[in-house]
């Protein structure tokens, strides 16, 4: 493991082996690591696999999927709009295909570093405000589909600070899906000003 992590607690590989609408909401506060950064997790949305519509693995794996089939721990990343990257942590059982999408993030260290690769226009806030940003603001890119979260192979990790989950998350629909947006399925920290700006929101619960 990269001495860059030394000082977090790295989360094992039991934790990502639940269902996503488990695993989501407790990667809330949870840091994203690597690169000279991290950042604070604070907006997720759960994937099912093949029993959700929305989910790009629904209809069986491809080439493009195979890391959501894989072990759980691994980071599934992939190209949309022909210009972003997202990214995802795998859950469940191996051969499923779930993940939680990383949506947004806090900037916490290595800020100097995000706004270089975000362009010097773009205000603290911005930085990793949403699920295609936080990518750009990690260099996080194709070549890291399959990363292993937990032995930080590609020099990125999820940690435990310490720092809990939020008593009370907020919840709403998924955002910019074409099916199965209305299932609750989405978590963020209610009142952060890093969340982005998803317009699905219906609740906050315990």
């Amino acid at each position: 493991m990269k001495s860059s992590f030394a000082r977090h607690r790295v989360l094992p590989r039991s934790f990502y082996k639940g269902d996503p609408r488990e695993v989501g909401p407790a990667l809330l506060n949870k840091l994203l690591v690597g690169r000279g950064r991290a950042g604070r997790i604070v907006e997720v949305e759960a994937y099912l696999g093949t029993e959700d519509p929305a989910s790009h693995a629904y209809h069986g794996p491809t080439r493009r999927n195979a890391t959501m089939f894989g072990p759980p721990g691994r980071l599934y990343v992939y190209f949309t709009y022909g210009m972003h990257f997202c990214a995802n942590a795998v859950c469940g059982p191996e051969g499923i295909s779930r993940a939680v999408l990383l949506r947004a993030l806090a900037p916490v260290a290595g800020i100097e570093l995000m706004r270089v690769a975000r362009g010097p226009a773009v205000v603290d806030r911005h930085l990793s405000s949403g699920p295609a940003k936080l990518c750009q603001a990690f260099g996080i890119g194709r070549a890291d589909d399959g990363a292993d979260l937990v032995t930080g192979d590609k020099d990125l990790v999820i940690a435990d600070d310490g720092t809990p989950p939020p008593a009370r998350s907020a919840i709403s629909g998924r955002v910019g899906v074409a099916s199965a947006a209305e299932v609750p399925w989405r978590w963020w920290v209610e009142g952060d000003l890093n969340v982005s700006r998803g317009t699905s929101r219906v609740a906050v619960v315990l």
